[in-house]
């Protein structure tokens, strides 16, 4: 039972202590539905990168999420579909390139709006630290590895 808890935590931290993708969802609190301005959203939380994860909330057999070209976007035309996806309540989408990506509702909903466009850029590559306070860098680092280590110390007391 210890041994599970442990390899649970130790993820936690090893997520907590690398850089990750962020994860969006399309919509916010309103989702995947007619009435959004999914423009007003996208200008919200972009940039997006590649790695990041698009999620798609909505209601069962009242809409679907197709990925299409940039044509068949201006139209809403879903009759070429790159991908389509109807299943469930929620479909989780991965930016896995430098690119632009297209998204429609194929139940009508387009022509009113529910279609979302995203360019997802390359990751940025990582901030160099300042030189010019090069020790405040050091114990920050040297800071945040001791609570960490002192955290992972904490734990193992407590499991064994």
């Amino acid at each position: 039972m210890a041994m599970p808890l442990l390899l649970l935590l130790l993820s936690v931290l090893l997520l907590l202590s690398s850089a990750s993708a962020n994860k969006y969802n399309v919509g916010d609190e309103k989702g995947w539905n007619p009435g959004v301005n999914y423009t007003l959203w996208v200008n919200k939380h972009r940039p997006f990168h590649v790695g990041d994860w698009l999620v798609f909330y909505y209601q069962s057999g009242m809409a679907d999420i197709v990925q299409v070209d940039e044509t068949a976007y201006d139209k809403c035309d879903a009759s070429h579909p790159i991908s389509n996806y109807s299943k469930g309540r929620s479909y989780a989408f991965e930016l896995n390139q430098t690119k632009r990506y297209y998204f429609i509702c194929s139940f009508g909903y387009c022509y009113q709006g529910m279609k979302v466009s995203v360019l997802a850029h390359p990751l940025p590559p990582p901030s160099p630290p300042p030189s010019a306070d090069h020790s405040a860098a050091c114990r920050t680092r040297i800071l945040s590895s001791s609570i960490a280590g002192f955290a992972m110390a904490a734990i193992l007391r407590f499991l064994f």
